[in-house]
């Protein structure tokens, strides 16, 4: 069979889970940082498709920008990548398991943050900024979404990141349970293109967007962090608890555990 079942995947993530959390630093941080272009590599993607379609067709223009930003993380799970919302699921899942403890979530979570910063922050600079692909042409694109995201108070944004690693979570999640790349890839488009859609908030994509106009003259870096913060927060819920939680308990919890819940 080429599909594995709910519950075959929430083994295979738990397993993934463990993996991730026994990663040396080095790797850890060379993934992550790979991660973080790619991600931003979709986000400049989005941005340049979106900006050709005439602004009458804005709203198809958005469409098309969410319909290609899944490259991102198509290169991050199959040709590899640490990326921090999907890990906001996996490690979680894999210490509702008993598997890990909290300290190695912990030491993962920040060393691909920082790794998955650095990735963004380079593509933002080097490709965004030195080479222009934000500005010029596509400085109004880039100033807008920036803008919407940064606007948003911490509520607001909060929710938002919930809404947006629940999707991307799921994009995860459906990656294992095809055992082929085509229908990887087709699992993990759809929720992706949702979100982005959507216009929910990802912290890996805003640490992009959010300095490609910082770097063009705009917004602030005292900006960036609140966005962050909010958006980290709402992520980590979206990812540990409305994905990793709910079929950890679903499917992950022991027979006789689960007899006890009854």
């Amino acid at each position: 069979m080429s599909v594995n079942t709910p519950s075959r995947i929430t083994e295979l993530v738990i397993e993934a889970g463990t993996r991730k959390a026994l990663l040396p630093a080095r790797a850890i941080l060379i993934l992550g940082f790979l991660a973080g272009a790619f991600i931003s590599l979709g986000f400049l993607l989005a941005i340049h498709v979106s900006t050709m379609i005439p602004a009458q067709w804005a709203s198809f223009g958005t469409l098309l920008g969410a319909a290609v930003f899944p490259i991102g993380l198509i290169l991050v799970i199959l040709a590899g990548g640490e990326l921090l919302t999907g890990n906001m699921m996996s490690l979680p899942l894999a210490m509702f398991a008993g598997r890990i403890r909290l300290r190695a979530v912990a030491r993962n979570w920040t060393l691909v943050t920082l790794a998955n910063l650095l990735g963004a922050l380079f593509v933002a600079y080097c490709f965004g900024h030195l080479l222009g692909l934000t500005e010029g042409a596509y400085l109004g694109k880039t100033l807008a979404s920036a803008t919407s995201k940064v606007s948003a108070d911490f509520l607001h944004a909060f929710v938002s990141g919930i809404g947006c690693n629940w999707l991307v979570c799921l994009a995860v999640w459906l990656s294992y349970a095809s055992r082929e790349m085509s229908g990887k890839i087709l699992g993990i488009w759809f929720p992706i293109m949702a979100f982005v859609a959507i216009g929910f908030q990802h912290v890996v994509a805003n640490m992009f967007l959010i300095p490609a106009a910082i770097f063009a003259g705009y917004l602030s870096w005292g900006q960036l962090l609140e966005n962050l913060a909010a958006v980290f927060l709402g992520n980590a819920v979206g990812g540990a608890f409305f994905v990793g939680l709910a079929y950890y308990v679903s499917y992950g919890v022991p027979a006789q555990e689960q007899g006890a819940l009854r």
